[in-house]
């Protein structure tokens, strides 16, 4: 499935829109002491970036299996969105428009 963060896919043309798609997920990590400290510094919390990276690929997993499912074999215009969630979690949010495109002849 193509994937893109842009309106339209060069070399391809888009021959049906089908709809919204988005997929979520809200992820937490217990981040203890030493992540506390760190944030007190400035430096990366090594844990929370990886929880975020995890989380925006369960996100983005969620979405292909939405567009599949209503017979996408793209998303154009992805976009990402976070939001904090309880303690020290956040919610990722991907979403984009699910269409049918083939390539350009």
């Amino acid at each position: 499935m193509l994937v893109v963060n842009t309106e339209h896919i060069p070399g391809y043309v888009v021959s049906e829109v089908k709809g919204l798609v988005q997929g979520n997920t809200v992820r937490t990590k217990h981040l203890g002491l030493g992540a506390s400290l760190k944030s007190m510094v400035g430096e990366e919390i090594r844990s929370f970036t990886e929880m975020m990276t995890e989380a925006r690929q369960e996100a983005l997993i969620r979405v292909h299996a939405e567009a599949e499912a209503i017979g996408a074999n793209a998303v154009v215009n992805l976009r990402f969105a976070t939001a904090d969630a309880v303690g020290a979690g956040a919610e990722i949010l991907a979403y984009g428009t699910a269409v049918v495109c083939s390539p350009n002849p």
